[in-house]
């Protein structure tokens, strides 16, 4: 079954944009001009249920936008979206009650409440019972450190502390569909890695979906086996990071330690090229998207003095970088 499904999914903006000085003020009564900006450009996505999809791009690429019209934040201008048969914007009241949703720069918590009392107005608002609700919690506190702020107001929580509130607060009604939008920014590592840990146990355990857009690469390896690519409001890639990094990666890298130098690297089948630092101990091969690798190898034992090899994939980071060019993000 689709967790979410959107079909030429598009929205334009539409800005007014004013002449200058005075009577380009009174021209502008009689005559306005408008500019139309497409943020999101027919995007189509399928997402199953129980999947775990990164949602990526540079800044300006449409990612916000995206998912505010999963979410129903958003009216599309054009095409069609569901989440779990749900018209996200028409169907809003049922709609909300299954999906969860945590934005970095935006809380769902009361600003001048405790924290407790806003899961405490959350679990009314949901109709969750209050047992339920206090079991969720106790079950949260092992990976978020709640108990340490649930009577400080949420207006005195660093940025850290309100976002493992309000990874609680979006869970706390168990969620379908779970979209988090930078969900680890203030964390510090520790807890890092216990939400990676324990959003993985959830999917597994609830078959949530999980729909993550951020700029940390950890968390996209390190939760994501699908990965979808947005830039100019267009899906650029959809598939695994090993596809994406085998796309626009450049190949995998074998690097050696000699025992000696040599005057020459030969050619070797599978390596494209070497690359040789200046004390002649240590080269980079290049190695084709095409090589048997196990055979590149063997070939490259028997041939050289190697002292230690080590073959790398490409780094994420690295084929971001290429994959955004010079575009910030």
């Amino acid at each position: 079954m689709l967790a979410i499904e959107a079909r030429g999914l598009t929205k334009v903006f539409r800005s007014y944009e004013r002449r200058p000085g005075f009577w380009g003020g009174v021209r502008d009564l009689i005559d306005r001009r408008h500019r139309e900006v497409v943020a999101v450009a027919g995007i189509d996505l399928a997402v199953a249920e129980g999947e775990i999809v990164g949602y990526i791009g540079p800044n300006g690429a449409g990612k916000s936008t995206t998912i505010k019209m999963l979410t129903g934040i958003l009216r599309p201008t054009s095409g069609v979206v569901r989440v779990h048969g749900c018209d996200p914007h028409r169907e809003r009241q049922r709609f909300v009650t299954m999906i969860g949703a945590v934005f970095g720069q935006r809380s769902q918590l009361w600003w001048d409440l405790a924290v407790q009392e806003s899961f405490a107005l959350l679990a009314e608002l949901y109709r969750v019972p209050r047992r339920v609700a206090e079991q969720r919690l106790a079950e949260y506190e092992s990976v978020l450190g709640l108990r340490e702020i649930m009577a400080t107001p949420v207006r005195k929580l660093s940025l850290g502390q309100r976002m493992r509130a309000d990874i609680a607060a979006a869970l706390l009604h168990a969620p379908r569909v779970l979209f988090l939008d930078e969900p680890t920014v203030g964390l510090d590592v520790v807890t890092k890695a216990k939400l990676r840990d324990f959003l993985r146990e959830l999917n597994r355990r609830e078959r949530t979906t999980i729909i993550l857009t951020t700029h940390d690469l950890q968390d996209i390896e390190a939760l994501c086996p699908r990965v979808v690519v947005i830039d100019h409001g267009r899906v650029i890639h959809d598939g695994t990071i090993e596809a994406l990094r085998t796309r626009f990666g450049g190949g995998k890298r074998l690097r050696v330690t000699l025992r000696a130098p040599v005057a020459e690297l030969p050619a070797i089948p599978g390596i494209k090229a070497w690359h040789r630092s200046d004390d002649q101990l240590h080269a980079v091969g290049d190695v084709a998207p095409d090589a048997d690798v196990p055979a590149t190898l063997a070939a490259c034992l028997a041939q050289l003095p190697i002292d230690d090899l080590r073959l790398d994939e490409p780094d994420i980071e690295e084929v971001v970088r290429i994959l955004y060019g010079d575009r910030s993000g």
